[in-house]
């Protein structure tokens, strides 16, 4: 067996299963078959790492072997990941693609208990995200740093509206099609593939809608419902922007408007997106619910209003 779960072989569901294949399937172990539930390619190699980490610590050569780990090799796997000065968020990572395996296995009754279970995690470093957010004016003037006079100016335009009025993953972007704008109850909305194959819709912003509106005009898709909204302007040839095309656009609108954000990249216009709206009073449910984040407490890392200095018990002090 290689070193990290199979997939579940693929099976042809327009005739009946041959013997073969039959005793295939029914040979595929619980724990193969969790690591091909995994959708998102980049939890999956996350995942598959996290495991091949684990695996090396204790020894583990085949999937079946996961179902004799105790809590003690949990806890002697966590010391050696503190020990090799991993961040609290890369051991959270690696222990919860362990506990989800697990889950999965009692799920399927092959363990009794899932040995991460009780096993403390680092705590988070603080209540604030590292991801950095833009001020107002620095949003401003990455919006309209690209030039509405070419191609590539209008695109850039459109997409970098869509990232700091919605919020989007650069994988969610690149997956919209011309049909992902629409109405709904008269409103035009953004219907947003997010992580684990989940939709969710977004009231388009108005800015955001002619900004896609001029793109599509002079770009000449907008009839083709199923064509990737935005494409590279180079060479038509259908395909969508790749993620890494999205990053290049953040980072050289960014330095063409003077923004010296260190670490700044696409997802700190998803931090900008999601502090602007808690700053002024949007309610945390519905921006847990519009950012597509599983667990609120994710959601949480972007309020940084308790440590606006304006709100400081520092000003509220009179002699």
């Amino acid at each position: 067996m290689a070193s990290t779960p199979a997939q579940t072989p693929g099976v042809a569901l327009s005739r009946p299963l041959t013997a073969v294949e039959f005793h295939q399937l029914a040979a595929v172990p619980p724990e193969s078959e969790w690591f091909a539930n995994l959708d998102n390619p980049h939890t999956r190699r996350a995942y598959r790492n996290d495991l091949r980490d684990f695996m090396a610590f204790t020894g583990i050569a085949r999937p079946e072997e996961f179902r004799v780990v105790t809590r003690a090799h949990v806890l002697a796997w966590r010391k050696v990941l503190e020990e090799r000065a991993l961040s609290g968020a890369t051991i959270r990572r690696k222990l919860a693609a362990l506990s989800s395996l697990f889950d999965y296995l009692c799920e399927k009754n092959a363990v009794d208990a899932n040995p991460v279970r009780g096993a403390k995690r680092p705590k988070m470093d603080s209540h604030e995200g590292k991801t950095p957010a833009l001020g107002d004016h620095q949003a401003r003037a990455l919006l309209d740093a690209p030039g509405p006079s070419t191609l590539k100016g209008l695109r850039d335009r459109a997409l970098l509206s869509v990232l700091l009025f919605h919020g989007l993953r650069r994988e969610e972007v690149c997956r919209l099609t011309v049909r992902d704008v629409h109405a709904r109850r008269g409103v035009l909305h953004l219907r947003v593939h997010g992580k684990g194959s989940k939709i969710r819709y977004l009231p388009l912003h108005p800015g955001t809608a002619e900004r896609i509106h001029a793109y599509l005009e002079a770009a000449g898709h907008g009839g083709l419902p199923a064509a990737p909204l935005f494409q590279p302007v180079k060479r038509a040839t259908g395909h969508a922007i790749t993620p890494d095309g999205v990053y290049r656009v953040v980072c050289a609108y960014a330095t063409q408007a003077g923004i010296a954000v260190e670490g700044l990249g696409v997802h700190g216009l998803r931090a900008t997106a999601a502090t602007n709206a808690l700053d002024h009073e949007a309610d945390i449910a519905k921006v847990q619910e519009w950012l597509g984040h599983a667990n609120i407490a994710t959601t949480r890392l972007y309020d940084r209003r308790r440590s606006r200095p304006e709100d400081s018990p520092t000003f509220r002090i009179t002699y």
